[in-house]
C-alpha cells in the first residue's frame, strides 16, 4: 500500500477568514475539507483561533506563562553558545600561554 506524504502548505490570513467565514454560514466542515483540500485539523484549528483572538497568528492566543516559557528558552540558548565561546577562548589562551 503506497501512501502519498501530504506536503505542508501555509495558507494567507485572508484564506483562512474565509474558510471561517464560509463555515459560519453553514457550510459543512466535511464540504470544506473536500472542496479545498485541507485537513480537519487545520480548518478546526482556524475556526478556534478565530472565535478566540480573531487572529492566525500563534502569538496572539499564547498565554503569558508560554511567552515567557519561549523567552527562557530563547535566554537558555544565548547563555549556552555563549558559554561555548568563553571554553573554547580559554583553551585559547591556555594553549598560548604553554608556548
Amino acid at each position: 500500500m503506497n501512501q502519498q506524504k501530504r506536503v505542508r502548505r501555509s495558507f494567507s490570513a485572508d484564506f483562512k477568514a474565509q474558510m471561517v467565514k464560509l463555515y459560519q454560514q453553514g457550510k459543512s466542515r466535511s464540504e470544506l475539507v473536500k472542496q479545498y483540500d485541507l485537513t480537519p485539523s487545520a480548518l478546526d484549528r482556524w475556526i478556534n483561533q478565530s472565535s478566540k483572538s480573531g487572529s492566525f497568528k500563534t502569538k496572539d492566543y499564547r498565554t503569558p506563562e508560554e511567552n515567557e516559557l519561549i523567552a527562557l528558552r530563547k535566554e537558555l540558548k544565548q547563555l549556552r553558545m555563549e558559554n561555548d565561546i568563553l571554553k573554547q577562548a580559554a583553551l585559547i589562551m591556555a594553549r598560548k600561554s604553554k608556548s
